[in-house]
């Protein structure tokens, strides 16, 4: 029987198995969908679907640079100690490599972006199979640089946290001290412009009732809430934050004393804003002996 695209679609979003493993075991099956499922369970393929509603909130953050493309990707393990594992790493270090030579723009194109015989999604699947954990590529953002801009890249806590900088007209010393100040700093955004309305308007609104409740008189409010706005800014927007190296300066004025500008900045903290596994160790090893 022939194998077509589509049951080899079907049988990949049934179980979770890499594309051409999916491919092979249709053909070995004579196209039986159900039959093409014990045999991706017996080799060890599918097993990797049983964990896709697992929690992966650990994993490392990397970045990837090559000549005036630059990467910074995340990807997600269980555990804290596979994150650990050089096969985990070598995973990160084919991923990112692989989507820098990519024009992937989306999650979804980045999965199905080629490595060896497969795509990055089957490669992902292959591994999650084989070191045991639920794996996944969570999110990255690719750069491209002119000749007269610098990227500056730094890791933190070997990878937990990572910072990608672009700077234009300024060294890549000072790409890096600016990379390092968002590591560190925890930036949310590059500068006010890039700060929703409605985050600010809703901060306003928590400054005017703060006022209210310290008996400031109405006349003073609105000059009250400009000035905890400034403040309010210079906590979260990058550029405006006062320069580690140097609190007499903002970090936009530390870039411009060097001749430059920041053009961009991402900063990735794995598992920010995911559910963390709160795993009983004593109750798995209890459900282990009694074979649940």
């Amino acid at each position: 029987m022939e194998v077509t695209a589509s049951m080899v679609k079907e049988l990949r979003e049934t179980t979770g198995a890499g594309m051409m493993d999916c491919k092979k075991a249709l053909s070995e099956c004579d196209g039986s969908m159900e039959a093409a499922i014990d045999w991706l369970r017996e080799k060890g393929f599918a097993k990797a679907t049983k964990k896709g509603s697992r929690i992966a909130a650990e994993g490392l953050a990397s970045i990837y640079v090559d000549g005036n493309k630059a990467i910074i990707l995340e990807v997600n393990s269980e555990t804290d100690f596979v994150s650990k594992n050089d096969e985990f790493k070598e995973l990160i270090d084919n991923i990112g490599n692989t989507l820098l030579k990519s024009d992937a723009k989306t999650l979804e194109e980045a999965l199905e972006v080629k490595f060896e015989d497969g795509t990055i999604n089957d490669l992902i699947v292959a591994k999650t199979a084989k070191i045991g954990e639920k794996l996944s590529l969570r999110r990255f953002e690719i750069f491209e640089k002119t000749e007269d801009e610098n990227f500056g890249a730094y890791l933190h806590m070997g990878g937990k946290i990572a910072s990608l900088a672009l700077v234009k007209n300024a060294s890549e010393e000072v790409a890096k001290d600016v990379a390092m100040q968002s590591a560190a700093m925890k930036a949310q955004y590059l500068d006010e412009t890039k700060v929703p309305a409605e985050v600010v308007e809703r901060e306003k609104e928590i400054f005017k009732q703060q006022a209210i409740e310290e008996g400031k008189k109405p006349e003073f409010l609105d000059k009250i809430i400009e000035g905890k706005v400034k403040k309010f800014y210079k906590e979260i927007c990058l550029v405006d934050q006062a320069f580690i190296k140097d609190g007499d300066v903002d970090v936009k004025t530390y870039v411009a004393n060097n001749g430059g500008e920041i053009i961009n900045c991402i900063r990735y903290e794995v598992g920010e804003g995911m559910e963390k596994r709160n795993d009983n160790f004593a109750e798995e090893v209890m459900n282990q002996v009694k074979g649940e």
